[in-house]
């Protein structure tokens, strides 16, 4: 389907002056009005997806991106889901979720249906190729994640750089010197997801500082596998008087499940041999208030990114040609970002000392 860059290449004009020829919002020559109407006639320009449209019509829908393979269940998902649906009913819209694993081309196939006013995005990378999408349909979105490209749309995230600085800093501080830092999976960094990346940033940041010893290695899902990927780093067999880490940061927001069985399994207890600190942990969660931890604040963050794309679908409204001219901003110098400061919390089971 062409877009309205498409109609402006073949008109030779911008994208800004097609918009004005489409709403008739500004005087236009005849000629270049005539070069437009023939370049949207020979193009089959589709004007659900111009600027005319997102400016004239309300569905008072918001769409949840959230890819996900069959069969994957995650519990960070599902609360996501939920709150972000409560912030959007308070807001007046309905919720469509969609899950498709190709994230460019199904945020396209939302945004040309004409089904939402706007977007939240999950599963944020680095560099997404959704913003692109954003960018060339013209369609109002927000970000629950921090890419790389800070000012390319609203955001809203944990600052996990921090908070991973962060547990590394209060480890060394209590006398840890040793430490292993479980970081997402490899896929998630080969996919250069914008939490791992920058989460095991943070764990080196605070290693740095602080001079103690941070060795970061891959979570994987299945227990099994992540038991045997940690015992050796847990000192498991080796000669006794051997040194070992005494504390273990773990970054998901559920793992610390399948890791305290693992340490126990190693003969390990927690605090007296080993320190756990967990970083993404849902609130309330009452399985995790036994450790010391970083709380990921689901219903802040979905409060926060739905107001983004509320407001990022109203400043389009008012500026249908917003984010049109080449390196033009789209809809982050309007709407802005807001990154959360961590927060270390105690558990029943204290930072254990260090050697």
């Amino acid at each position: 389907m062409a877009t309205i860059r498409d109609v402006a290449e073949r008109a030779g004009v911008a994208p800004s002056t097609v918009s004005y020829v489409l709403n008739g919002s500004r005087p236009i020559s005849e000629e270049t009005g005539r070069r437009v109407r023939e370049a949207v006639d020979a193009l089959g320009y589709h004007p659900r997806a111009s600027a005319r449209t997102l400016r004239s019509s309300r569905t008072h829908v918001l769409a949840l991106a959230l890819p996900r393979a069959a069969g994957e269940r995650h519990s960070v998902d599902g609360r996501f889901a939920i709150e972000v649906s409560d912030a959007a009913n308070a807001r007046g819209f309905d919720l469509l979720l969609t899950t498709s694993r190709d994230k460019a081309e199904g945020l396209r196939r939302v945004a040309r249906s004409g089904l939402a006013d706007a977007a939240v995005l999950m599963a944020v990378d680095m560099e997404d190729a959704r913003i692109d999408v954003v960018r060339e349909l013209v369609f109002p979105a927000a970000l629950i994640g921090r890419p790389a490209d800070e000012d390319a749309l609203p955001w809203t995230d944990l600052d996990w750089e921090a908070a991973a600085a962060l547990a590394v800093r209060e480890l060394a501080a209590a006398g840890h010197r040793d430490l292993v830092y479980l970081a997402p999976g490899e896929s998630e960094v080969r996919g250069r997801r914008s939490y791992a990346l920058r989460g095991i940033a943070g764990a080196r940041l605070g290693a740095r500082t602080t001079g103690a010893a941070v060795e970061v290695v891959h979570s994987v899902n299945d227990p099994a596998g992540l038991a045997h990927r940690l015992h050796p780093l847990l000192g498991v067999g080796r000669a006794a008087g051997g040194a070992r880490p005494t504390a273990l940061v773990v970054q998901h927001p559920s793992a610390h499940h399948h890791i305290l069985a693992s340490v126990t399994a190693a003969g390990l207890r927690v605090p007296q041999d080993l320190t756990v600190v967990v970083i993404g942990t849902l609130p309330g969660d009452p399985s995790s208030r036994r450790l010391p931890r970083i709380e990921l604040p689901v219903e802040t963050l979905a409060t926060e990114v739905t107001r983004l794309a509320v407001s990022a679908a109203a400043a389009l409204r008012e500026d249908p040609t917003r984010g049109t001219e080449p390196g033009e901003r789209l809809l982050a110098d309007a709407v802005g970002h807001l990154l959360i400061a961590p927060a270390l919390l105690p558990g029943t089971a204290p930072l254990g000392p260090g050697r």
